[in-house]
């Protein structure tokens, strides 16, 4: 059984994390070398493209950061949790959930919804 709740936590931090040498250090623990991301607006595979989504997702919302939303559960590999984005201490304007497929403990695949975006 995978640790849902420790899954979601790290996988939150990696996003968070605005330093790139401490994000690809994360990033390289967390995932597969040859893991997959995707969601509605970007996808990327392996560990310099995944960074590249991170790094942009930074330099398109600066200052905000992602959190949890309830509690993330899992069973055998897979792990399903709820995040927002947006400015520290505040509701969300961007809510999603996703979808994390684990292999030996890293993350080898991520499918994510959209379940909020703002007009425009």
């Amino acid at each position: 059984m995978t640790d849902a709740t420790t899954i979601a936590d790290r996988y939150i931090a990696l996003w968070n994390e605005t330093n790139a040498d401490r994000r690809r250090a994360m990033l390289a623990d967390l995932w597969d070398e040859d893991g997959t991301y995707v969601d509605p607006l970007m996808q990327g595979s392996g560990h310099s493209q995944i960074d590249a989504l991170i790094s942009a997702v930074h330099q398109r919302f600066p200052g905000f950061r992602f959190t949890l939303i309830g509690k993330p559960d899992g069973h055998a590999d897979h792990v399903r949790f709820s995040w927002q984005l947006g400015p520290e201490g505040t509701d969300g304007p961007i809510k999603g959930t996703d979808f994390v497929t684990v292999d030996n403990g890293r993350l080898k695949q991520v499918v994510g919804f959209l379940d909020q975006v703002p007009d425009a």
